[in-house]
């Protein structure tokens, strides 16, 4: 079940960000609590996909940077299609709010980088040195959900 988040699902939020094996985190304590928060009901919003009352995936746009702040699949649940699932819902309600182009970063030679090029975004440059940075309009959005 795919439902948007709550400040209450944070905990288990923060549980999945940090049992990814790619893209992790240098430091767990980079991202609190309250940026989770701040980002799920102030800049954005976000989506948790729940199975059996544990969160497995989550998704948060930044409405602010323009930006997908978070998309991340609890290693046990990949590939069962979770994250196209979120994938879609957030850049739908994203391109309800706005029509400014969509940017994200991801690290190289990862799943993740694979998933956004099939999914449609394109390359733009890089986000410092270890990220790709990728890049969605809203036309190449509505495209590809309307061919």
């Amino acid at each position: 079940m795919i439902r948007p988040a709550t400040i209450d699902d944070i905990q288990q939020i923060q549980i999945v960000r940090n049992a990814v094996t790619e893209n992790t985190l240098s430091n767990p304590n980079l991202v609190t609590d309250d940026d989770c928060a701040t980002f799920i009901t102030e800049r954005g919003k976000g989506w948790v996909c729940e199975i059996d009352q544990q969160i497995v995936g989550f998704a948060i746009a930044d409405l602010k940077e323009n930006n997908i702040w978070a998309l991340f699949i609890h290693p046990e649940f990949e590939k069962k299609g979770i994250g196209q699932q979120l994938h879609k819902i957030m850049l739908d309600w994203y391109f309800t709010q706005t029509s400014v182009t969509v940017w994200l970063g991801t690290a190289f030679n990862t799943r993740a980088e694979k998933f956004y090029r099939k999914a449609g975004w394109t390359e733009v440059g890089t986000n410092g040195t270890k990220e790709i940075k990728f890049e969605m309009t809203y036309q190449a959005w509505i495209s590809s959900q309307h061919p």
